[in-house]
């Protein structure tokens, strides 16, 4: 079946159609002819793998990765970068109108940084029979094991430790139960999570890590703007080492003020520059490492002593939100995958804070919480697109609202 390709939507795909019914297929550019052959089948829709080009897009390039196409990692390093900040561009806006009916006509800013070696974090799958070993990743939409001994988006000492771990699972010491690890650095300091094992790994192992791993820690400080940030093995921060700062920057925005809230606020990567801002903070999250963390953070940079009300709230947001009853001068937000959700947004829309920034690494999520609050009163000012994710299809989006 030969179709052509309309678009690229999100997810990573193209957007064909065959017979009256839309047909989805990775690794394509819009333009393109392309012979398909269905691998999945929904009603109305087809997922399709593509078999030739019998026309490719001028625009295409050759992926620097030897394993692109298999591993799941990646979806567009056939397209030039400038082109893929592009369909970003487009791909969200699409979203916004055709899952929140909101039609921006205003300009999307685009902050972006070095397209390669620029994760900080990454999981890696370990295949060991016996003394012959293998590193790896999943292939794409499946838990097929594809082998690789580095990765063109990880930082260089993400695949220094994949190397060195590939060499560790060699040795007999290695366990064999030990199926996947990931890897945070900060280029000089490493943390290794054990992310599926099939029973709970010895102190020897981490011990053998620390003697083989250079700069192998149980908690990385991590530096961005004018802070420093203690983030422990069960925390989360930003992947994109070239782009925390940027990302801090666009979030806060040039927000002044008495009073805001910090959602979702992790180990406080928007908080502490917060407190240099606002009379009085309060810093609220559902993880009790990453409030730990936070908490830690905040001591270390003196806030305990400094004229700042800093409150850090150790509970799950739409919680905290039902008995909080301020109204704030300003309010950033920073949810999970699966955004507000309608709970937290009604309890946003009660505040009435006149500033919101709504940070989000989904645009369908963003789209429901957008929708949602621009009907309760608020007003988009601005949309930037963070390109925190190079080369896939993720998107980072800061949305700025007031009423």
């Amino acid at each position: 079946m030969e179709i052509e390709i309309e678009k690229l939507v999100y997810g990573g795909q193209g957007l064909g159609r065959a017979d009256g019914r839309a047909v989805l297929v990775p690794f394509v550019l819009p333009g393109e002819r392309v012979e398909v052959e269905t691998v999945r089948e929904t009603p109305g829709l087809l997922h399709a793998k593509p078999l030739s080009w019998p026309l490719q897009a001028e625009a295409r390039v050759a992926p620097p990765c030897p394993v692109f196409g298999r591993c799941g990692g990646c979806d567009y390093q056939h397209i030039p970068y400038a082109r893929q900040l592009e369909y970003k561009q487009q791909i969200l806006l699409e979203t916004l109108s055709r899952i929140g009916k909101i039609k921006w006509d205003g300009p999307v800013g685009v902050i972006a940084g070095e397209p390669w070696g620029y994760r900080n974090r990454t999981q890696l799958r370990v295949l060991k029979r016996g003394r012959d070993a293998q590193a790896g990743f999943f292939e794409a939409g499946s838990h097929r094991f594809v082998a690789a001994e580095n990765c063109p988006i990880n930082s260089p000492a993400l695949n220094r430790v994949h190397e060195t771990l590939l060499a560790m699972a060699a040795d007999r010491r290695f366990p064999n139960f030990l199926q996947e690890v990931e890897i945070f650095s900060n280029e000089s300091e490493v943390q290794i999570n054990a992310r599926q094992t099939e029973r709970p790994l010895a102190k020897s192992f981490f011990d053998w890590c620390a003697e083989r791993i250079e700069g192998f820690a149980n908690w990385i400080d991590y530096a961005s703007g004018d802070d420093v940030f203690r983030v422990g093995p069960r925390s989360f921060f930003q992947v994109n080492r070239f782009l925390v700062d940027s990302l801090a920057k666009c979030a806060l925005g040039d927000a002044p003020g008495k009073t805001c809230l910090d959602l979702y606020a992790g180990v406080g990567l928007f908080t502490l520059p917060l407190t240099r801002r606002f009379q009085r903070v309060v810093a609220v999250d559902a993880s009790r490492q990453a409030v730990r963390d936070l908490q830690f953070n905040a001591e270390r940079a003196g806030l305990e002593t400094a004229t700042v009300d800093l409150e850090i709230v150790n509970l799950d947001v739409a919680a905290f939100l039902a008995d909080f009853q301020e109204t704030p001068d300003f309010v950033v937000a920073d949810p999970p995958r699966a955004g507000l959700g309608p709970k937290v947004t009604a309890e946003l829309l009660g505040l009435k804070s006149p500033r919101l920034q709504l940070v989000s690494c989904d645009p369908a999520t963003l789209a429901r919480d957008l929708a949602a609050l621009t009907a309760g009163g608020y007003h988009i000012n601005a949309l930037t697109l963070v390109d925190l994710f190079p080369q896939t299809f993720h998107l980072e989006t800061v949305a700025a609202l007031s009423l």
